[in-house]
């Protein structure tokens, strides 16, 4: 009897740590489901747009970009060897730890003394684009009749190649961006975007697109991807609504659906979201709104 019921007891223990185990494997599968759900972020915004509360709480306004649902950041802030107030190193936790990466930086202040730094403190923050947003060197001019240039499109073109060797050696890119200016004629006839892309070395040099000033310059993209397939690798997305101003991605008259359709022939590696202006608009609620019209039209 009591041999039984050793038995029993034995069985019931091994019944016991039977459905125990069959327990935890199911509660470690579940447990392992619940932890890989894959993020809803896509698309990157250039921070120039949140800029007056970047200067105020950087990291509280990447935590929102973050929660917007972007992806990756363009900076727009460099001083004393620091973006945003972070040393390059500190930057690139900071925005990781939110889930984001910083893919690109407006670089406006870089001349043949201070690159070399620049370069390698943009490599640093583990930026791959190094952007030049401007003629850099105090060739850019703004006045009432808007912006230009002085100097030659040729020494544009050489600088931007120094550059732009300078980046490939040190293992990141570099990449110009245009307003309208770029595309229209001087009094010589010479289309300063033409003379760039023709005449910049592509294995140094290519081209962030800036979708608004392109259409304010009446030129189509599609064109220039066209004429020039491969070279235009960042596009900046923003809309331009009937007064023929900065407006929220997918509130105004730009085609995007048409412009996105060609983005291999582009070479578009990354877009961001900018709006320069929002025109009494909170920022922050603007570039909400251009992340739901960039998942309507198609961008992801």
């Amino acid at each position: 009897m009591k041999k039984h019921l050793d038995l029993s007891i034995s069985f019931l223990l091994a019944l016991s740590l039977g459905f125990t185990a069959c327990d935890s494997k199911t509660a470690t599968e579940e447990t392992t489901a619940t932890t890989t759900v894959e993020s809803t972020s896509f698309g990157g915004l250039a921070l120039y747009t949140v800029r007056d509360s970047m200067a105020l709480n950087p990291k509280n306004t990447l935590q929102a970009v973050a929660d917007a649902g972007y992806a990756y950041v363009e900076s727009a802030n460099y001083e004393d060897g620091k973006f945003y107030g972070m040393a390059p190193t500190e930057f690139k936790s900071y925005v990781e730890s939110l889930g984001m990466t910083v893919k690109s930086a407006h670089m406006g202040m870089v001349n043949m003394e201070n690159a070399d730094q620049l370069i390698a403190d943009v490599k640093a923050a583990g930026i791959e684009y190094f952007v030049i947003p401007v003629p850099p060197m105090g060739m850019f001019t703004f006045g009432p009749e808007g912006m230009g240039m002085k100097g030659t499109p040729d020494e544009l073109v050489t600088i931007m190649n120094t550059l732009g060797e300078k980046c490939t050696q040190a293992g990141i890119k570099l990449l110009y961006h245009n307003h309208d200016f770029e595309f229209k004629a001087m009094e010589d006839g010479t289309i300063i975007e033409d003379l760039l892309l023709e005449k910049c070395d592509p294995k140094f040099v290519n081209f962030q697109m800036d979708l608004f000033w392109v259409t304010k310059a009446e030129v189509d993209p599609l064109d220039y991807f066209e004429k020039y397939p491969g070279r235009f690798k960042a596009w900046h997305v923003k809309d331009m609504n009937e007064e023929g101003k900065f407006a929220p991605v997918g509130t105004g008259s730009i085609d995007f659906k048409r412009i996105l359709a060609e983005k291999d022939k582009s070479g578009m590696e990354f877009y961001l979201v900018e709006q320069d202006q929002t025109f009494g608009l909170d920022p922050m609620e603007a570039i909400k709104i251009s992340h739901k019209g960039l998942e309507e039209i198609g961008f992801k």
